[in-house]
């Protein structure tokens, strides 16, 4: 399984792109592409289809934020996308967040960070344990217009769905959910699952999104 984990990795920084590969490669995940500019990056989704990518925000002819967009909304399974900035508040992120992006790294990223990262978004969850990525939500979630292909009608959701998405809003991880509302790990997997369903959204990382935007937990 750890072999078969497929990245593209999509940054102007030859240096970013290299070392992300030397991590990458030493842990087992192969890097099948790599990417100069949105442009590139996807046609090299087109072409590889890859679990992850590691996309820039900021790069030429077409920026990360673009990229993002056209591939998530392609045809055919979408790869999970997770955002690279140098900066650790940056409405560019947010707005990826709200496209569909399954997270964000800043670029000093530590190797093990990276790998986890890959790992984590590539078996379905969405990187949300930064705090920063909660302060990127609190800030920006009241300040864009609301995508208009996320559903937001959280009249669809049981009482103990939306004390769930509350605590998924307080980036707590499965294992704590079940901790704080006294369920099993299972118990809350089918919670999470039943709200992303209900709401139409791609993961947690939107369903935090939601929670902000809706006033159902305050900034």
């Amino acid at each position: 399984m750890t072999a078969a984990l497929r990245v593209v990795v999509a940054d102007d920084q030859a240096l970013v792109r290299a070392g992300f590969r030397m991590i990458l490669t030493a842990d087992g995940i192969e890097v099948v592409a790599e990417a100069t500019t949105g442009l590139e990056a996807v046609d090299a989704v087109q072409r590889h289809r890859p679990d992850v990518v590691l996309m820039d925000i900021r790069m030429p002819q077409m920026d990360g934020l673009a990229a993002t967009r056209q591939i998530l909304t392609g045809a055919g399974e979408a790869p999970r996308i997770i955002m690279l900035t140098t900066f650790d508040l940056d409405q560019y992120v947010y707005a990826a967040l709200s496209a569909g992006a399954s997270g964000f790294l800043l670029k000093d990223v530590t190797p093990e960070q990276l790998v986890g990262a890959v790992r984590l978004v590539r078996n379905g969850d969405a990187l949300l344990a930064p705090a920063i990525t909660r302060r990127l939500v609190q800030r920006f979630a009241q300040q864009d217009p609301e995508p208009p292909t996320i559903h937001r009608d959280l009249a669809a959701l049981t009482p103990r769905e939306l004390e769930v998405l509350g605590l998924l809003a307080e980036g707590l991880s499965n294992a704590e959910l079940a901790g704080r509302l006294h369920l099993s790990e299972a118990t809350v997997k089918t919670h999470v699952a039943r709200i992303l369903a209900k709401l139409g959204l791609r993961d947690r990382v939107q369903a935090v999104v939601v929670a902000y935007r809706t006033g159902l937990v305050a900034p």
